[in-house]
């Protein structure tokens, strides 16, 4: 038997997304502290309101910062078996669940507004969304890079076509996103209802923008869950390395799992029926370079 062990630290190539979310979080706190400020002294509800919606998306990205931090800190430490990768993945599903848990209670209070509707002070309101539309778009273009190269494709031949995928930084991402979507939702609704009088709108943009973000919701649970979970890889990774193997040997076990969001674990158990050695077996796994843990059992056909 032969155990192949790589190094565990997969938190390096997340130094941008940490250093981009603490900048978004700067300017979040930055922009907060101005509303509930402005809010106080010119008496005005709707800035007070964004105000403290702000202080959710900063408390979010805070736990976005933390496991960034928590992972380096405990990269090498022996009580994490496989590394701290996951820790990235627990960050996401986290905050998967607090964005929720945000569209949950806009749909609640949506439903509330548009069964009883409240008078609006569209001028007001419609400054207070521009503002938080602004913000969000310069997150958004912090951000932005990752979205566009974070995402998750097919393999081929066992290389490592994935790109690396953040799940810690795309739950930030949606965070914003789902702000910038209530912003433009929340402008659209209110121009036409203070040039139109249709001020139900305003509830049924909100019931919208719910539905939306949690299906988004949704998405980064299933992304982030079965890494949580160690559900196994899929399938055609699993026949590549089948295939590799039949010639020379029958697979009597085979396991993979993600230690990470693009890192894998595997333990696989041959019954040879070559003369190859375990080193060999060892050569022919090593395209195989997301699996970056590996125990490999060999058993003699004797």
């Amino acid at each position: 038997m032969a155990v192949s062990q790589h190094s565990h630290d997969f938190v390096s190539h997340n130094q941008k997304g940490e250093k981009r979310t603490l900048y978004v979080l700067i300017l979040t706190v930055t922009t907060m502290v101005v509303e509930i400020a402005a809010g106080t002294m010119f008496g005005s509800m709707a800035l007070l309101a964004d105000g403290w919606h702000m202080g959710t998306h900063a408390a979010a990205f805070c736990i976005t910062l933390f496991t960034y931090r928590y992972a380096k800190q405990n990269a090498h430490n022996d009580r994490f078996s496989f590394g701290t990768g996951k820790v990235s993945v627990l960050g996401g599903f986290t905050s998967a669940i607090a964005l929720g848990i945000v569209a949950l209670m806009m749909m609640v209070e949506s439903i509330h507004r548009l069964f009883n509707p409240e008078s609006i002070q569209f001028n007001e309101a419609i400054m207070v969304a521009v503002i938080g539309l602004v913000v969000n778009l310069a997150s958004m273009l912090l951000l932005q890079d990752h979205h566009h190269h974070g995402h998750d494709h097919h393999d081929h031949h066992g290389h490592d076509h994935e790109h690396h995928h953040d799940h810690n930084l795309t739950a930030a991402y949606f965070h914003v996103l789902a702000d910038t979507l209530t912003s433009l939702l929340a402008i659209v609704a209110l121009i036409v209802g203070k040039f139109y009088g249709w001020i139900w709108l305003d509830a049924m943009m909100g019931i919208v923008g719910a539905v939306v973000i949690g299906k988004w919701t949704l998405g980064l649970m299933k992304q982030t869950a079965p890494v949580l979970l160690d559900e196994s890889i899929n399938k055609s990774y699993r026949d590549e390395i089948t295939e590799t193997l039949a010639p020379y040997a029958e697979i009597v076990d085979l396991h993979i799992w993600k230690v990470s969001g693009h890192h894998y674990s595997a333990a696989i158990a041959l019954k040879n029926h070559s003369d190859k050695t375990l080193d060999e077996f060892k050569q022919l796994l090593s395209k195989f370079d997301k699996i970056h843990h590996l125990t490999l059992e060999v058993q003699t056909t004797e």
